[in-house]
């Protein structure tokens, strides 16, 4: 992320790779750039965490549905299967 993040910036805000120094102008560009994009950030990893939670519980009952579902159709055939001659 932070690469791209810099990379996009410095694209986005330096024009003139003639001199050492950034321009105040390129400064400038670059700090509000970066600003928003960390602030971006923030905002998603503050939503992901909040609904981490209820993607955890979603996945270990849809595991737990699964896995009764197994149990249930292996004892159907359990005794069926040991009914038949081999």
């Amino acid at each position: 992320v932070y690469n791209r993040m810099t990379e996009l910036c410095f694209r986005h805000c330096v024009s003139n790779l003639n001199y050492r120094l950034l321009t105040g102008r390129e400064e400038t560009c670059l700090e509000s750039c970066a600003g928003k994009l960390v602030h971006a950030n923030h905002r998603l990893m503050r939503a992901y965490v909040a609904l981490m939670p209820s993607l955890v519980q979603r996945r270990a009952s849809d595991y737990e549905a699964g896995a009764a579902q197994a149990s249930q159709n292996s004892a159907r055939e359990g005794p069926a299967a040991a009914t038949t001659p081999a």
